[in-house]
């Protein structure tokens, strides 16, 4: 199954759930398809593992970054592009907007609200099973509300990003799909897609899923680990 999600897309979820990698996978992907792709980083709060690291390597790929002004892009302050309210006004095919981890990481969209509200808006929560405060249905509902009341918006979609990075097997992914179905149930919400990187794919059984795959090559990594190319 091919992931079929399209216009504004926001990536959310708790810290450390994996955010940047799938906004960076999702778009590379995207953009390898033939769509045409925007990404904006969001992430004021996380100051090591953010989209804007991949940046090299997805315009290569014709992926369209926009971050903040050069004097701010090492900067965790909220400060906001005017060239990021004009994507949201001119989406392309594909617009993702990855934030940063729990509510405090998305009250940067509250400031984004007037332009987003005009706009068809896909909100997905990122959910690691093997990550603080998302290992239970509860946990996840929680986390859930407190984007919700923070950003001033709904989420839409689920994500299953379970990986415990280099020790990943392919219980812990099941698992991860297994919990996700449970919050889908609780919520009414549409699992979107889970992930898998691109070394464990051949060993699952792709059977188990009901919902789409995507194939996440690891771009951002520690210093001392050398980076997958998309």
């Amino acid at each position: 199954m091919d992931i079929d999600i399209k216009g504004i897309v926001i990536i959310s979820g708790n810290y450390g759930s994996g955010k940047s990698e799938i906004a960076v996978n999702l778009a590379a992907k995207s953009r390898l398809k033939g769509m045409e792709v925007k990404i904006t980083d969001l992430d004021l709060v996380n100051p090591y593992f953010r989209s804007r690291e991949a940046r090299v390597a997805l315009e290569k790929l014709g992926v369209k970054v926009v971050l903040p002004d050069r004097q701010y892009m090492h900067a965790d302050l909220p400060i906001l592009s005017p060239a990021v309210a004009g994507m949201i006004q001119q989406p392309s095919e594909l617009t993702i907007l990855d934030v940063g981890g729990d509510d405090v990481g998305v009250t940067v969209l509250a400031a984004l609200e007037n332009y987003l509200k005009q706009k068809t808006v896909h909100m997905l929560q990122v959910i690691n099973l093997f990550r603080p405060n998302t290992g239970t249905v509860e946990g996840c509902l929680k986390i859930k509300q407190e984007i919700e009341a923070s950003s001033k918006m709904k989420i839409t979609g689920l994500v299953s990003n379970a990986n415990l990075i280099d020790e990943t097997t392919p219980e812990h992914i099941y698992k991860g799909y297994d919990l996700v179905m449970e919050v889908a149930k609780a919520t009414g919400l549409k699992i979107e897609f889970i992930t898998a990187s691109s070394q464990m794919l051949p060993q699952l059984d792709m059977d188990r899923f009901h919902c789409p795959v995507l194939t996440i090559d690891r771009t951002l990594v520690p210093p001392w680990k050398k980076p997958l190319i998309i």
